[in-house]
């Protein structure tokens, strides 16, 4: 072999894992975003959710204008003003879900003080309704942190990490218990 030969090799050779480290690059890239918009996707889908579990707690309320009028009327101002809030991150998920529990906790005491309002079919309707978007708000919470670990473990792991950092791709927030009494388990036996 010639000289010329050994340097057109090298040369080719060295294309060739220029393309390969380019397309690898790219194809990271593109893994990045898409995981990103997973995310994105996914806190989206619990504002939605939790924008209509706010809306059937505002019919509850409304149900129980009837009975408590005081005490619904404050509940109404109340949601209407935390309903739309936006959610950019897990903080905004956690700090929704802690107002909703309050709410909530309003409107049993108002249920509870008022046995008519306990008989009311559209205060239950309403009520399975709230339950059956708590319900999609707890699956729509675990698709985020599906979508968040899928995302964390890509911009951690190497080599892919090299890419994230230089694209300036970061670890997304898990959401968190909301509440803390519920980390340890009652005594349910006790």
């Amino acid at each position: 072999m010639t000289n010329t030969t050994i340097i057109l090799l090298l040369v080719a050779l060295l294309l060739i894992v220029a393309v390969a480290v380019f397309i690898w690059f790219i194809s990271t890239q593109r893994e990045l975003v898409n995981l990103d918009e997973k995310c994105s996707n996914a806190l989206s889908q619990i504002e939605v959710q939790m924008n209509s579990r706010w809306d059937a707690l505002l019919a509850v309320a409304k149900a129980a204008t009837t009975y408590a009028k005081h005490e619904s009327e404050t509940l109404i101002k109340t949601i209407e003003g935390r309903k739309g809030m936006e959610v950019r991150s897990a903080a905004d998920v956690n700090q929704q879900q802690s107002a909703f529990a309050e709410v909530l906790s309003k409107l049993m005491a108002v249920h509870e003080a008022y046995p008519d309002l306990k008989a009311s079919a559209l205060f239950k309707e309403t009520m399975t309704q709230v339950k059956n978007f708590e319900e999609n708000v707890r699956m729509s919470r675990m698709i985020y942190n599906d979508s968040a670990t899928r995302m964390n473990r890509y911009v951690r792991q190497w080599p892919s990490s090299f890419v994230a950092s230089y694209l300036h791709f970061g670890l997304k927030d898990y959401l968190k218990i909301d509440d803390e009494k519920k980390r340890d388990m009652p005594g349910l036996f006790s």
